[in-house]
């Protein structure tokens, strides 16, 4: 296959950092009398964008969700986070990958978080480097499942690598409503099995279980067999 660029989701698939937007975002909801579950939070919300998690999580709990009110928890959810950003984890093979690939093709980020958030981690984790541009929740029209923020992330790669279309790029997802997002912009998509079990991912191309042992090479081996 021609593999010329890597397109990343960012949260469950380079850093752990669900556990700490699921307390967030908890914390976040308590003083509005909504209480959320790690069970719930994983089956109901993991996927969206903070504002669509809050959106569901007030409609799902049968409270209001008035766009002021959703303001005052989105911010509280913001700055819970922040203090957290020391505590996330990258995970096993997610670094050694990046820095793999950053060798031979440029790199992006597209994500449902927030861009000043993906930016910050990144700093902290010491990846930042790596990564030619980064696809937050308010650079691309619309959210995942929607291709647009995958389409975005082609579109910018391209603008520094002429001829690069959507189909030259490997994206790497961990939830279902992402895999469908890439496979829209008609991206080969590789399902990366750390927030939900490998048989949950099928819809993409491949599944692993980690990112430990995977290059360039390997990619192209899995697309070839």
């Amino acid at each position: 296959m021609a593999l010329r660029a890597a397109v990343f989701d960012f949260d469950g698939v380079i850093v752990d950092s669900e556990p700490l937007h699921y307390r967030s975002l908890r914390d976040a909801l308590r003083p509005e009398g909504v209480e959320i579950s790690q069970e719930e939070y994983l089956q109901v919300y993991l996927a969206h964008d903070d504002r669509g998690a809050i959106r569901k999580a007030l409609e799902h709990h049968g409270e209001s969700a008035d766009p002021a009110r959703m303001d005052r928890i989105e911010a509280r959810k913001i700055e819970i986070f922040a203090r957290l950003i020391p505590e996330i984890p990258v995970f096993e093979g997610a670094r050694d990958l990046v820095r793999a690939l950053e060798e031979e093709m440029p790199l992006a980020i597209a994500s449902g978080a927030r861009h000043d958030e993906v930016d910050a981690i990144l700093r902290g984790v010491g990846l930042r480097d790596a990564f030619e541009t980064i696809v937050g929740v308010e650079d691309a029209e619309r959210t995942k499942p929607d291709p647009a923020p995958f389409l975005e992330a082609a579109r910018r790669i391209a603008a520094r690598t002429p001829g690069l279309a959507p189909a030259d790029c490997v994206a790497f997802e961990d939830s279902m409503p992402g895999i469908v997002s890439a496979l829209g912009a008609g991206m080969k998509v590789v399902g990366v099995a750390h927030s939900y079990p490998a048989e949950k991912l099928r819809a993409a191309h491949r599944v692993v279980d980690s990112l430990v042992g995977l290059d360039a090479g390997t990619l192209r081996g899995l697309f070839l067999s």
